[in-house]
């Protein structure tokens, strides 16, 4: 991923000089497990530990892949060349390259799971206290972008934490899902290495040894893995388009932190645009992307082929750094997101009352007027307030036949604010739990 969407922890797992380490790690261990065995001697097992502070030169690795045109044994070479040709024959024995590069990769997705989870943590931390910040701020819901009844924006929030709280979920089954490892040779049937040598290898790295792999790990775990970050992104966006929603000039309930300094366009002086939230929009795009690819790994030929190589090259690192991006990026936002409390009032009460327009509807059923009979009476009173700009309870309390069914004090209680958030309290404990 280009450096501008990316954070240093994260690109830091991703780097040749990880990936070489652990294959290193990889490799000694599974050499201490085969000493204990006496399948090699305990003293080349040791050489290979002379390596463990070594950097490896990953320049040097590329160049012998030159040659080799096989990353593994180009990284074998190398490690040779500092353990020594002698002390380094038992490296790799009786494994094949994908004992090292899914295992590998496993390792590389569970760290980088650990920092999605601490970003989720955050994120999290961000809505819950921005939701009991504005539990009691009335603010218009809308469906199909319409007008419908009041909720608060401390729901609003309260519902994106629920929501991410799925998707923490999500991500720990997800490492539990990806924390495997196999050591178990060609075609992974362990004919040239004991399964103990797995069994070792697993617990050094906390791992979980696959119960049966085909020389590759089964894809089906990795297509779970990225299906989970795609429900991720997909939230992300989902918090992101309502901010942009609110950002609207026709709407401003809330914006995103504009600072001092900032510009929001080379033409235009007074713009202050969404461009966090529509960049979120963006970052959501290329994790949901990895999706698919995942996918279509699952389906591999017989025991092993390597179309998935390099679609999870790619797809391993470029998804976990964007989503470790994304969601620094969006707790940033919320954490700094201007609410205007007035706004949402002065938006809800654009209509004069028309969204009472179902409680008034419910109170003539409840008085005996037939739902149908109710509804064309609440409706004609409605469109003269879409129409002609009129009030909604003055009209109502001008209309015989409501009267007939409603006292004008039945009729006022109904605009009563109040009703409509006498619940939030019950959702919150729901959500936040009652302490």
């Amino acid at each position: 991923m280009i450096p501008r969407y990316s954070r240093p922890d994260m690109v830091a797992i991703w780097s040749p000089e990880t990936k070489f380490r652990i294959w290193y790690e990889i490799e000694a261990h599974a050499c201490d497990a085969m000493a204990d065995l006496g399948v090699i001697p305990r003293a080349n097992a040791d050489a290979v530990w002379k390596a463990k502070d070594v950097e490896f030169d990953v320049a040097r690795i590329d160049e012998i892949e030159a040659v080799t045109k096989h990353d593994v044994i180009a990284f074998l070479t190398h490690l040779a060349e500092h353990v020594g040709s002698d002390e380094a024959r038992f490296v790799h024995q009786g494994m094949t390259s994908s004992d090292v590069l899914d295992t590998c990769f496993n390792v590389q997705l569970v760290r980088a799971t650990d920092i999605l989870i601490e970003d989720m943590k955050g994120l999290l931390a961000a809505l819950k206290r921005r939701a009991f910040e504005h539990k009691d701020t009335v603010r218009i819901g809308r469906s199909h972008g319409i007008h419908a009844e009041p909720t608060t924006m401390g729901l609003t929030f309260a519902r994106f934490y629920a929501e991410m709280d799925r998707n923490l979920n999500r991500l720990e089954k997800a490492r539990y899902e990806i924390a495997t490892g196999a050591i178990s040779g060609a075609v992974g049937t362990f004919a040239n290495i004991d399964p103990a040598v797995e069994e070792h290898v697993c617990a050094k790295l906390g791992l979980e040894p696959e119960p049966i792999s085909t020389q590759v790990i089964p894809r089906d775990r990795h297509a779970a893995f990225f299906a989970a970050l795609g429900v991720v992104g997909s939230s992300i966006e989902n918090i992101a388009t309502e901010i942009r929603h609110m950002q609207r000039t026709e709407v401003l309930e809330a914006e995103e932190f504009f600072s001092a300094g900032q510009k929001g366009s080379s033409a235009m002086p007074h713009k202050r645009n969404p461009v966090l939230t529509e960049n979120l929009t963006g970052l959501a795009r290329l994790v949901r992307m990895a999706v698919v690819p995942a996918m279509e790994n699952v389906a591999l030929w017989h025991e092993r082929d390597i179309s998935h190589s390099s679609v999870e090259r790619n797809i391993g690192p470029d998804t976990t750094i964007t989503l470790d991006f994304a969601l620094a990026r969006l707790t940033q936002v919320v954490d700094k997101l201007v609410i205007y409390p007035d706004n949402m009032l002065a938006n809800m009460n654009k209509f004069r009352g028309l969204v009472m327009s179902q409680r008034v509807l419910l109170a003539l059923t409840q008085a005996g007027v037939s739902r149908e009979d109710a509804y064309k009476l609440v409706q004609r009173n409605a469109m003269k307030v879409w129409e002609q700009g009129k009030d909604f309870k003055t009209e109502l309390l001008a209309d015989a036949d409501v009267l007939a069914a409603l006292s004008a004090e039945e009729i006022e209680e109904k605009f009563d604010l109040g009703y409509h958030t006498k619940h939030v309290d019950t959702i919150f404990a729901r959500v936040f739990g009652k302490d």
